[in-house]
């Protein structure tokens, strides 16, 4: 069913996301968790920073605000930066099947550990993606150190 499905199109509530984080002063990533047909369930962004909270995650945050689903096997989440182990691991925790991936250049995650176990990843390279996370890295290189140090 997801073959019909224009993954750019989910991307940009992900997108959405981050810029709304970008915004209140946290780190540019955002997630959104779909149906196997893009109906949306839930989206979030990462918001440690803003509440100085470490789990929450962008994914974290999607997975939450769409509720509980009966399986998760059909469901698409969709991130714009590949996901971290902690996220990787709830992805394989609840069998999400697929995930959309705006960008894996400036942090690569658990992207293929997630292939090698059965989940269809696709990777977008959004020129978008790579560039906001880049040019927040390069203004806050602490800060993202100080994150990414925390996977």
């Amino acid at each position: 069913m997801t073959d019909k499905i224009d993954y750019s199109k989910l991307l940009q509530v992900a997108i959405d996301e981050a810029q709304l984080g970008l915004k209140e002063g946290g780190i540019p990533i955002g997630a959104a968790l779909f149906d196997g047909s893009g109906k949306l369930l839930g989206k979030g962004h990462n918001r440690r920073v803003q509440e100085n909270d470490p789990s929450i995650h962008a994914e974290t945050d999607a997975f939450r605000k769409a509720g509980r689903q009966k399986n998760y096997r059909d469901k698409i989440m969709v991130t714009t930066l590949a996901p971290c182990w902690y996220c990787s691991g709830l992805i394989r925790q609840f069998k999400i099947g697929t995930v959309v991936v705006g960008e894996s250049v400036n942090f690569s995650g658990g992207v293929e550990w997630l292939r090698e176990n059965g989940v269809a990843v696709i990777d977008l390279n959004s020129r978008e993606c790579i560039e906001m996370l880049s040019d927040f890295i390069s203004k806050n290189p602490e800060l993202w150190n100080e994150d990414i140090g925390e996977y």
